[in-house]
């Protein structure tokens, strides 16, 4: 038998201690137990198996499970967790739960003799005995704690001693790398468990910028400061800075931790007076510039601020949060080549950096090279799991790239965790459309229009034609409506009302229509769909030799550019309409219709 190293059996009892909470209902005490130990082994699917017992929702609970059955496709229990909440079908090679302890009513007719006989502590204690010296030693205890727990604690009352141990301080950064972020401070949580709980550690840390030794008098207010910094508790944070600051009234960097807390609560006039502050002492520190500068764009976020950039680079050069921070403000500005060019030195001084690689991913797409944009999204993933907006751009690029299946796990995930943004599920109610997914698209589309009509008023037309697929057409007739006022250019959009004033048997209107679609095509096989329906069209007006001449064009066509479907329908009806009207002579030939 071969000898466990110390982490598995620190594992294993951790796994033990988990599953014992889960047990217990102790579902906060087993998830942070769980996802302490996925941190170390995110690709243990029995782990994910027990997570999704401490979940709060079912989308939770079938993304761990899935997450499970990729890791172990065997996993009975992942399927038969997803199987019972409907995210999986039914499946006859699916075991069934083991019965292997004796079931109550079981034991119940079990005869005297055959029932095992009970040892410990249930015999003891029907013993009368025992049980009156337990009630006198309960008594003695009761007594001991109203003696020691009330009445010496009030006659001596007695200040701990404070004791301030010299030391290096301890280092801490508070900048985030997001463009105009704002803090927060943290409240009670209720939602998806963060995606940085199941990583072993967090692939983009911010760099430190300052390791400023701290005065002795310090130390303890360090130490507080950074435990206040790890919670988002900025007003604690700030409290303690401002008391390191009265001990400590030359150190610049206080002053500019203070300005970053003050941003991260959103309260930028606050933030603008710190950093202020730190450049009164010292005028060449670069920090606080760059701190002006996010301020300044918390409040007007078009305002002009690149001269603060600029100041903060010539005292700073080797800063780079400064030129991440420059790159998005030229990305914001649309000058993607400046962008690019300030991530190439952020990228040299940020090695490893998923901030960066997003950042080019977004500039690339701004220049519409699809390639080097997946290429550096996907760079960006690799680097950092955690980083949300990542998963958004990754889901938008394979969109673009015509990609609909692979866009839907990004978006999918993204929309667990942000579930108020409209376009992303607008992008994923076009995704399930175009995949034929009509009703997933419009269950998508529907919380979109709900989220934000103005942001997702262009995706109208998926939502109409998933209805005009499903035979909805009212539905559709309103949406699509409500497309054509957005972009009354759009070929699918002007089809699509075709189609619909089709079935509503408007024919008039539909002929106008399909005629107008003339002047938006732009390829072959638009050109087939037009000739489709413009000879059904004229069918039913009754034009029946306008008809035949649109459905023999249509027959004249490549036949890559037309599906099954249509030619089928075409050489029916062209079958069907030229028919000979008069009895041929004898030894005249009936003249037979080409395609």
């Amino acid at each position: 038998m071969t000898e466990s190293s110390p982490g598995e059996s620190a594992n294993s009892t951790s796994f033990q201690e988990a599953v014992e909470a889960l047990r217990r209902g102790e579902r906060g005490r087993a998830k942070d137990l769980l996802t302490a130990l996925l941190r170390a082994d995110q690709g243990n699917a029995n782990y994910w198996v027990w997570l999704s017992a401490t979940m709060e929702s079912t989308k939770e609970r079938i993304y761990c499970l899935q997450t499970a059955l990729k890791l172990d496709p065997e996993n009975h229990s992942a399927k038969r967790g997803l199987v019972l909440m409907g995210a999986l079908a039914p499946d006859e090679s699916i075991q069934p739960f083991s019965m292997n302890r004796p079931r109550a009513w079981e034991e119940k007719l079990l005869l005297a003799n055959e029932k095992p006989r009970e040892k410990g502590l249930k015999v003891l204690a029907r013993n009368p005995a025992v049980r009156l010296a337990g009630m006198l030693v309960l008594a003695v205890g009761l007594c001991a704690a109203v003696v020691f727990g009330f009445i010496l604690p009030n006659r001596m009352s007695v200040q701990p001693t404070r004791t301030n141990t010299p030391g290096p301080s301890p280092t801490f950064t508070p900048t985030p790398t997001i463009f105009g972020a704002v803090g927060l401070p943290t409240a009670t949580y209720i939602g998806p468990t963060p995606l940085w709980m199941f990583l072993p550690v967090t692939y983009t840390p911010t760099p430190l910028y300052v390791s400023t030794p701290r005065d002795p008098l310090n130390f303890e207010q360090s130490r507080s400061a950074k435990a206040a910094y790890e919670q988002r508790d900025w007003d604690a944070y700030i409290q303690y800075l401002r008391v390191m600051a009265r001990n400590e009234p030359t150190a610049a960097d206080i002053y500019y931790y203070i300005g970053e807390a003050y941003r991260f609560k959103g309260q930028a006039s606050e933030a603008l007076e710190a950093y202020n502050n730190a450049l009164r002492i010292n005028p060449d520190f670069g920090p606080p510039y760059l701190g002006l500068a996010r301020a300044r764009l918390i409040q007007d976020p078009n305002v002009n601020i690149e001269y603060l950039f600029d100041e903060a680079i010539a005292r700073d050069p080797n800063f780079g949060e400064i030129y991440l921070e420059r790159a998005r403000y030229f990305l914001y500005n649309k000058n993607p080549e400046a962008a690019i060019v300030d991530w190439n030195r952020a990228d040299q001084l940020l090695p490893g950096s998923a901030e960066v690689q997003l950042g080019y991913a977004y500039a690339y797409q701004a220049l519409a090279d699809q390639v080097n944009a997946l290429q550096h999204a996907e760079s960006a993933y690799n680097l950092d799991i955690t980083n949300l907006p990542v998963y958004l751009l990754l889901g938008e690029l394979y969109i673009d790239g015509g990609d609909y299946q692979s866009s839907l796990d990004p978006l999918e995930l993204y929309v667990v965790y942000k579930d108020e943004d409209a376009r992303a599920f607008a992008m994923l109610g076009r995704s399930h459309y175009e995949l034929g997914n009509y009703q997933a698209a419009i269950t998508n589309l529907d919380d979109a229009i709900t989220l934000d009509p103005v942001v997702s008023r262009r995706y109208y037309v998926y939502r109409g034609l998933s209805h005009l697929e499903l035979g909805n057409v009212d539905k559709a007739a309103e949406d699509l409506n409500r497309a054509f006022e957005v972009s009354p250019q759009a070929y699918n959009v002007n089809l699509g009302l075709v189609r619909v004033y089709f079935l509503q048997e408007k024919f008039g209107t539909a002929y106008q229509k399909v005629e107008a679609l003339q002047a938006l095509i732009t390829t072959d096989e638009e050109i087939a769909q037009r000739l489709y329906w413009r000879a059904l069209i004229q069918e039913k007006r009754g034009e029946q030799e306008d008809a035949i001449r649109t459905w023999q064009d249509l027959l004249t066509m490549d036949p890559r550019v037309l599906s099954s479907e249509m030619r089928l329908e075409a050489e029916r009806h062209v079958r069907e309409v030229v028919t000979p009207t008069n009895t041929p002579k004898p030894g005249t030939r009936t003249p037979t219709p080409r395609p």
